[in-house]
Parts: C-alpha cells; structure tokens; sequence
C-alpha cells in the first residue's frame, strides 16, 4: 500500500517549478526520473545502467551500435542489476543521461507484443476482468511495443530440460521475434523514463509497477491470439508458435 500510494503522488506531482524556470523544471524532471526508478526497485525489479541515445547513435564505444540506448553498460549487468534503493539512487544521480534496464527471469518476467496487438489482447483482458499488471509503451521498435510484467517462470531444478522455449527472448535474439517475446532467463527490458535516438518517445509506463504480478499463462493466450490477427494484418511479420514446457 506504501508504495502504491507514493507512485500515485508521483503521478499527481507537477512537472515543472513553481517559477517555471528552467532550473526548476530540470530539477523536477530528475525528480521524477528517480522516482520512477525507484518504484520499480521498489517494485521488486532489478535495475542496473544502460547506455543512452547520442543523436541517433549510441553513448557506448562501439561503432554502429545495433541498439543505441537500449542496452546495458556493463558485461555483468546480470550480477548488476540490483533492488537496493540506495544504490539506484546513486545510479541515477552520478549518471543524469542513462537509461535503466531490468534484469527479467530473477523476479519477473515480461511478455512483450506489437502495441497494435498488446492493445487488442488488453481489451480482451479487461473486459474478462483479468488482472494484468504492469505495463510500459515503447516506440523505437517497428511501429513500438507493448510490456506485460509477469511473475517469473522460476529456475526449477531440471531448467535445462524445463527451461528451452522458442518464445524465450534473449538481447541477441530479438530480431527473431518480431511478434510475441518472452523475457525470462538472460534477457532485460528498459524501464520509464529511458530516452530513444533521435524524435522517438521515452519509455513509459500504461499501468505503474506498483500493481501485482500476474501469472503469465493468465495472459499468454490473449496475447498470442492478439499477435497471431496482427500478424495475418501484417504479412511481413512472424510469429514463433512454441508453448513454454515442463513438468
């Protein structure tokens, strides 16, 4: 309850100072941008740095970067990525540019559609009274997507014989799934407020991480059906059909 309440107050606090100078708007858009970062720790997601636009290029060294601004700036980013708040304030204050992913598979996971079709599937869940969670927007993707956070698959005991899932989304592999992605073990997504190269949008939030996990298979048929219709409107996309399996 505390900490819906103190997302909620960031939802309803100004976006600029009372003079309207641009040092008080300055300060307040940091503001919001650690409050929204430590909601999400708050929230429970592990949350480490990532690099940040640079014109349309990339703040990291590597030349023609494939993902400018979209990835994290450590190789330990999984052993990064943390939920301590003193920390992700550290991070956000030393770093005023970067944007922040978290880490998926540790305490969530995140089922990640075309907006078209994760609008279509939120509709549906609805209207079923479905509880769905958390969910960012974000453009810069083909014509952007839509996150659900979910509770995480786990790390059963037998993962290697659980765990192997066409759907499952690794960085390396997201030009592969064009239509349905499941961030689990490996992966990461960017958190609000990221920024995007050139005139796209930041990363938002649709619905605030203060709202509980649901189980992903509560919204994993929605969203394939969604996908599937957008993916018959869409000739040039395609959709991975494996189910996540176990025991």
């Amino acid at each position: 309850m505390e900490r819906k309440s103190r997302f909620s107050q960031w939802l309803r606090r100004p976006k600029s100072g009372s003079d309207g100078g641009d040092t008080d708007t300055g300060s307040a858009a940091a503001r919001s941008r650690e409050d929204l970062l430590l909601a999400a720790a708050d929230a429970g997601f592990p949350v480490a740095p990532a690099a940040h636009p640079s014109g349309y290029g990339c703040s990291c060294e590597r030349i023609g970067c494939p993902t400018p601004g979209r990835h994290p700036v450590s190789f330990g980013w999984q052993t990064v990525a943390t939920t301590d708040r003193d920390k992700v304030a550290a991070w956000v204050r030393t770093l005023p540019q970067a944007n922040f992913i978290t880490a998926t598979g540790i305490t969530h996971d995140v089922l990640d559609v075309p907006v078209e079709a994760g609008r279509s599937a939120l509709g549906r869940l609805d209207a079923a009274g479905i509880d769905v969670g958390p969910i960012t927007l974000s453009a810069g993707f083909g014509d952007g997507r839509m996150l659900f956070f979910t509770a995480t698959r786990g790390t059963p005991d037998d993962e290697d014989e659980w765990w192997p899932c066409e759907l499952d989304c690794h960085p390396e592999t997201m030009d592969e799934h064009p239509g349905l992605r499941w961030h689990c073990r490996g992966s990461y997504v960017l958190l609000p407020p990221s920024t995007l190269p050139g005139d796209q949008p930041a990363v938002t939030w649709l619905r605030g991480p203060e709202l509980p996990l649901p189980d992903p298979l509560t919204l994993l048929e929605s969203l394939t059906d969604a996908c599937a219709e957008f993916n018959d409107r869409e000739p040039h996309h395609h959709e991975a059909h494996a189910w996540p399996i176990g025991r």
